[in-house]
């Protein structure tokens, strides 16, 4: 199996990891691996790492992520999501979609969140969602996450209602805690309903690949996107002469000309695979490969 990325639409009902396990159980691969968690109820894109790419991971949870998601109004959860059974908090018929639209965008930029009470997030050395099985259902400490975007796409008032909003983010931000967080802003609670992540940086949810359609290691391979794809679109490329690809396999520091612009830089070889993820030192001229890929 090659290097690269598989973008797979999750389906609800299956944890990121059951994905990772089915696909490398299907195409024997050495390494996969998955780049941000999908809660199980969740659906959409979901980025598989295969081989080499897996080492990608830390960049690609830079990326910016798209969802599209509905927020019941009206209750709450002890999991801020509908996996169990709600609490009414506040009669919330009177709210209007304007309401809602004006709480939200309050959300948007650089905030604190709290993480969910069940959340992977650690709390003195142990998963929240440990702590919480136990009983104790503190959440973890605030946390910055921010928050590109926030649109309010439909409203259904009503003595239950419903706002289907979409909301670009940065890695790390919960939606069930958006969603708790925007019915304790409108003063009658509120948690997560169904939700899709509709895009991961380039990719998009009308471009994934179904599981059920991918039957084999071949269909798999034939899928699968250039590791780059993953990477920030900002991060410069530079292009190797076979002689400077063979001392960046080394750990060697080559001369790159012209000077680079940025700081992270990733070099690729003639034709055009990448090679290594670096940075550029402007006193020598040189691109410093800090991670080379095999």
């Amino acid at each position: 199996m090659r290097a690269g990325v598989l973008n797979v639409d999750k389906p609800a009902g299956m944890t990121s990891f059951s994905v990772v396990r089915r696909l490398r159980s299907l195409t024997r691969a050495r390494r996969v691996g998955h780049a941000g968690t999908l809660d199980p109820l969740a659906t959409g894109v979901l980025p598989i790492l295969f081989e080499a790419a897996t080492r990608l991971s830390e960049y690609a949870l830079r990326l910016p992520k798209t969802y599209e998601a509905e927020v019941h109004l009206g209750a709450c959860t002890p999991t801020d999501d509908a996996e169990s059974e709600p609490q009414p908090v506040a009669p919330a018929g009177h709210l209007t979609a304007d309401a809602v639209a004006a709480a939200l965008g309050r959300f948007v930029g650089r905030i604190e969140q709290r993480p969910p009470a069940f959340s992977a997030v650690k709390v003195d050395g142990r998963r929240a969602y440990e702590r919480a099985r136990r009983g104790d259902l503190s959440r973890p400490a605030p946390r910055p996450v921010e928050i590109h975007s926030a649109q309010l796409l439909a409203f259904q008032p009503g003595e239950q209602p419903v706002a289907r909003i979409r909301v670009t983010c940065s890695s790390g931000t919960y939606l069930r805690s958006l969603a708790r967080d925007l019915g304790e802003a409108l003063g009658v609670g509120g948690y997560l309903g169904q939700m899709s992540r509709t895009a991961y940086g380039d990719l998009r949810l009308e471009d994934a690949h179904r599981l059920d359609d991918l039957g084999d290691a071949a269909a798999v391979e034939a899928a699968l996107l250039p590791p780059e794809v993953v990477l920030p679109a900002d991060m410069e490329r530079v292009r190797l002469t076979d002689e400077q690809e063979a001392a960046v396999r080394r750990g060697r520091p080559v001369r790159v000309l012209p000077e680079p612009r940025s700081q992270l830089l990733r070099a690729h070889d003639q034709r055009g695979r990448l090679i290594a993820l670096g940075h550029a030192d402007p006193l020598r001229r040189t691109f410093v490969p800090d991670k080379v890929l095999s």
